[in-house]
């Protein structure tokens, strides 16, 4: 770590002076899931490699209520002063908006972002008693028999719910939603035959697929995910453009010093491209990323529509 702190000074060394004496004391970092939720866990691990390089501990602040939204506004009312951040994920900042009306912050207008920490590849799994072998059979079933096969998700408007939602969508197929309030019970019901299939986590799925419990289709991601080296994306598959990935990011409340954003990010960029980081990141099945805030401003940018257009039309099926 002495070596990026290092790199850190050599960057700074004519940086202004609101830069040289951040940060001064602690610094809060609000996540919106509790203890040992994804986003939980990153931060903890970020927290734990930036303390020695910005010299002032990460204190972790769980506000989990309203799928984010609740940590969201109070990160957002915050001073913007580089000592409240917030985890953001593909919830907070791309589909509530468009989910929740009247939510009290708008992800574009009221964060600086600083850095998209890493993305989560989703898997398309099928309980293995499913005569579907391929993603192609799956989606010709689909069609053959509309409003016969189900998915699995831990709830409406989460990840795997809004992956089933745009697969609807690409496929042009007919599939029921089957809500549950975690993943776990979610993808038990899957193993178990109850419910077909599933968007899930590699993390938590790879060791199901490799016991032959579940029978891997897809990854929901542009790229292949390491965990699961030989299963093909859905856009490999013949469905360009499709991506349903789970993502975290780093934002502080929007009028953040430009300076400020600028040595959180390098620091954050930093310590995420540590060997060790990169592979316990890994192991959660987490893609190190650690790109600009200029890109990580493009990619939210892009994400909203994209979401916006899948959420109008499960509102549409369901009026």
């Amino acid at each position: 770590m002495r070596l990026a702190g290092m790199m850190l000074l050599l960057a700074f060394g004519a940086a202004p002076a609101v830069a040289l004496d951040y940060p001064a004391r602690p610094i809060t970092l609000i996540v919106s899931h509790v203890p040992g939720g994804p986003s939980d866990v990153i931060a903890r691990i970020l927290g734990r490699l930036l303390a020695p390089v910005l010299r002032q501990p990460l204190v972790i602040e769980n506000r989990p209520g309203a799928g984010g939204t609740v940590a969201a506004e109070q990160a957002a009312q915050a001073p913007a002063d580089g000592y409240t951040l917030l985890m953001g994920s593909t919830a907070i900042l791309a589909t509530n908006p468009a989910r929740q009306k009247n939510i009290g912050f708008d992800p574009q207008l009221d964060f600086a972002p600083i850095t998209l920490l890493g993305t989560q590849a989703n898997v398309l799994v099928v309980n293995p008693a499913l005569p579907a072998r391929s993603l192609e059979q799956l989606i010709e079933l689909a069609r053959a028999k509309p409003g016969h096969l189900t998915f699995a998700s831990a709830g409406h408007g989460s990840a795997a719910h809004l992956a089933g939602e745009l697969f609807k969508i690409e496929a042009r197929a007919e599939l029921v939603h089957v809500p549950y309030k975690k993943p776990g019970p979610a993808l038990q019901d899957v193993i178990g035959g109850h419910v077909q299939m599933m968007f899930a986590p590699a993390a938590l799925v790879a060791n199901h697929i490799r016991a032959g419990r579940l029978r891997a289709l897809a990854v929901a991601t542009i790229k292949r995910s390491p965990l699961l080296p030989d299963v093909a994306t859905i856009v490999e598959l013949g469905h360009p453009g499709f991506d349903a990935t789970t993502w975290y990011g780093l934002v502080a409340p929007a009028g953040t010093p430009k300076e400020i954003v600028d040595v959180l990010h390098h620091s954050a960029a930093a310590v995420i491209d540590d060997p060790a980081a990169r592979k316990i990141m890994g192991g959660l099945g987490i893609d190190v990323v650690g790109n600009s805030p200029r890109e990580f401003e493009a990619y939210i940018k892009a994400q909203i529509p994209k979401w916006a257009a899948v959420i109008k039309s499960i509102a549409t099926h369901t009026h």
